[in-house]
């Protein structure tokens, strides 16, 4: 595989309502978009998930653009060839975290090499499944009332699992009443890191709800304090910002910090790591699930490629096309079943166009970058 055109395009998306969470209420999608081109024409995409602030990692749009455009892309357009998305990946792994730039580029390669190999991603990954499923991650809400219409409505477009996210002062109330109202619904709670080990008895009170995990409940980096935590309580912990690696995953594994492992493609680094730590936590009996960065089309192609790998064993963060955003920018749009199941596309690559005047009106700007301006500016 060689490159000879890389472009990164910032985008900007407008959700549909506002999505809150412990650390803010989002209302727009400030994100970047990476195209690489090879010798015969053919592109693969990649979508950089940072946010415009540092509130769920470290990485911001800014920064992320920085070391694409600066280290990333100019490495590839320096190599003669690229054997294969894993080897870039490891070679240019002297580039300490950054793991949502360096996602950008490695799902780019994948898309870009299994196009030329004629092979869906999923199965270039080494993925098992054909369909996967869904479930609906809900933001915090005024009331518990509130709440409970959104899963009416989301529930009668066949969602399953629920996700509903969690901060101190909306939690325990809002949990109860969903399951007072909808019985035995697979329920989950996200906490984005807003608890401590002091409110162990509220945890111990979610004990008696029957939650599926209670998804990243202490500080995001944090892996000794969850071990206490899991000890304590029957409910499984989930952890997805503490884990960004799979030597982080082997650590936190070994120390009983969880039971289940949220893999965000684009948090660990992209496909090429999250296929290695879903490997890691099958040996270890700790399943996996695919979350989301309120992605749009083109993150999702690959997440639902990510989803189809074998220890990828619960329902996904990774929602129909029309639930952020009021316009897709990949064609063809994704759309959930009656069971709340994705068909996993049998075409090359991802298995989605970008749809371009879609691209083109929500691009605030691009960089472009070639081989040849990348000698020139070399020299």
């Amino acid at each position: 595989m060689r490159i000879d055109k890389a472009v990164i395009r910032q985008m900007k998306l407008i959700f549909k309502t506002g999505f809150r969470t412990s650390f803010g209420n989002s209302v727009v999608k400030d994100f970047l978009l990476v195209e690489l081109t090879d010798p015969e024409g053919r592109t693969g995409w990649g979508e950089c998930s940072a946010f415009m602030r540092p509130w769920y990692n470290e990485e911001t749009t800014v920064g992320a653009r920085y070391v694409i455009g600066e280290f990333l892309l100019p490495a590839l357009l320096r190599a003669e060839e690229v054997e294969s998305p894993e080897k870039f990946y490891d070679a240019s792994s002297w580039i300490r975290r950054n793991r949502m730039a360096r996602s950008a580029v490695d799902c780019a390669l994948w898309d870009l090499w299994s196009r030329e190999q004629g092979v869906p991603e999923w199965k270039a990954l080494g993925g098992v499944r054909t369909e996967i499923e869904s479930g609906v991650s809900l933001g915090i809400e005024p009331s518990p009332e509130q709440l409970l219409r959104k899963i009416e409505k989301y529930r009668a477009e066949g969602y399953r699992r629920v996700k509903c996210k969690i901060k101190p002062g909306f939690d325990i109330a809002y949990l109860e009443a969903v399951r007072r109202e909808f019985g035995d619904i697979v329920l989950m709670a996200d906490a984005n890191s807003a608890y401590t080990l002091k409110d162990l008895d509220l945890f111990r009170r979610m004990d008696e709800l029957g939650l599926l995990m209670i998804e990243q409940p202490l500080a995001c980096d944090d892996i000794v304090d969850h071990a206490q935590l899991q000890a304590a309580i029957r409910t499984p912990v989930c952890l997805d910002e503490s884990i960004d690696s799979t030597e982080t995953a082997r650590r936190a594994i070994e120390l009983g910090s969880c039971r289940i492992i949220n893999i965000k493609v684009a948090r660990v680094g992209g496909l090429t790591e999250a296929r290695r730590l879903q490997a890691l936590s099958a040996v270890h009996g700790v399943g996996c699930w695919c979350g989301g960065m309120v992605d749009a089309g083109v993150a999702r192609g690959h997440n639902i490629a990510a989803a189809t790998l074998p220890n990828y064993v619960y329902p996904n963060d990774i929602p129909s096309s029309d639930r952020y955003y009021a316009e897709d920018i990949v064609t063809p749009s994704t759309f959930i079943d009656r069971n709340a199941k994705i068909q996993v596309p049998q075409r090359p690559g991802t298995g989605f166009e970008p749809a371009w005047d879609v691209i083109e009106r929500h691009t605030v700007r691009t960089w472009e970058f070639t081989r040849e301006s990348v000698r020139e500016s070399a020299s």
